[in-house]
Order: structure tokens, then C-alpha cells, then sequence
């Protein structure tokens, strides 16, 4: 009987570690897909702010090619077609860290994915074992009855002798 109760704290215990563990990696899960979803943001927002980068450089390039034009015609605008040369030199090299930090983002995004996959076929490999357990334990507590009824009528047999 004591090993009965024994075995059955154990898996009391084991059941109750198993479920910890389901909980903590759904939570994990949980803030993965958040970080996930804030990834996709940051995405979104730089996307948007390439696109703008890249319209404004189309602006410039043809202001630029309206600074040339000019600057053929009169040696004052050599000035202003430099200093429109460096602003689309400052916004090429910005729009390349752009496009590498967008690079770097994805490459995150992607780390995170697989992350994610990897800790949801845990997730599913422990719901699993929680739920091979839960049997075990309801197989445990029905012998437990059989056992204690054939004790009950032992012991009744033995008191009708």
C-alpha cells in the first residue's frame, strides 16, 4: 500500500513537472511569436522607410541631372550641383545601411522562425508526454481500485473465518 502511494506521489510529481514544463514553453512560445510579430513590424516600417528613401533618391537624381544641365551653362552652379552630388551620396550610403540592416532583420526574422518551429515540436512533444502520462496516471489509480477492492474482500473473507 505504501508503495502504491509512493508511486503515485512520483508520478504526482512527474505530472506536475511535466505540466511546469508545458507551461513555461508555451510562455516561451508565447514571447517568441511576440518578438516575431514585432520583427515584422520593424520590417514593415523599415520596407516603408527604403521605399521613401528610394523616392526621395529618385527625386534627387533627377534634380541632379537638372544641376548638370545648368552647370554646362554657368560655372556658379558647379557649387550647387556638389553639394546635391554629396546629399545623394549621404542618402546612397544611408539607403545601403538601410538595406543592410533590412538584411540583418530578415536574417533575424528567419532565425526566429525557425526558433519558433523548433520550440512548437517541443511543445507538441511534451502535450504528448503530459497526456501519455495523464493515462499512465488513470491506469495507476484504476488498479489501485481493483487492488483495494480485492483487499477489501480478502479482508472480509478472512473476517468470515
Amino acid at each position: 500500500m505504501e508503495k502504491i502511494r509512493d508511486r503515485m506521489a512520483a508520478l504526482r510529481a512527474e505530472y506536475d513537472n511535466a505540466n511546469e514544463l508545458v507551461d513555461e514553453l508555451k510562455a516561451t512560445v508565447k514571447k517568441l511569436e511576440q518578438e516575431n510579430l514585432s520583427k515584422e513590424q520593424e520590417i514593415t516600417s523599415l520596407n516603408r522607410r527604403n521605399q521613401l528613401l528610394e523616392e526621395e533618391v529618385e527625386k534627387i537624381e533627377v534634380a541632379l541631372k537638372g544641376a548638370k544641365d545648368t552647370a554646362s551653362q554657368s560655372l556658379q552652379h558647379d557649387t550647387q550641383n556638389e553639394a546635391l552630388q554629396r546629399r545623394l551620396q549621404l542618402l546612397e550610403e544611408e539607403a545601403k545601411g538601410n538595406d543592410k540592416t533590412l538584411r540583418e532583420t530578415n536574417e533575424k526574422l528567419r532565425q526566429t522562425d525557425i526558433k519558433a518551429g523548433h520550440y512548437e515540436q517541443k511543445v507538441q512533444a511534451l502535450e504528448d508526454q503530459h497526456a501519455k502520462l495523464e493515462q499512465r496516471y488513470d491506469d495507476t489509480i484504476k488498479e489501485h481500485s481493483t487492488m483495494k477492492k480485492e483487499l477489501d474482500d480478502l479482508a472480509s473473507q478472512m473476517a468470515d473465518i
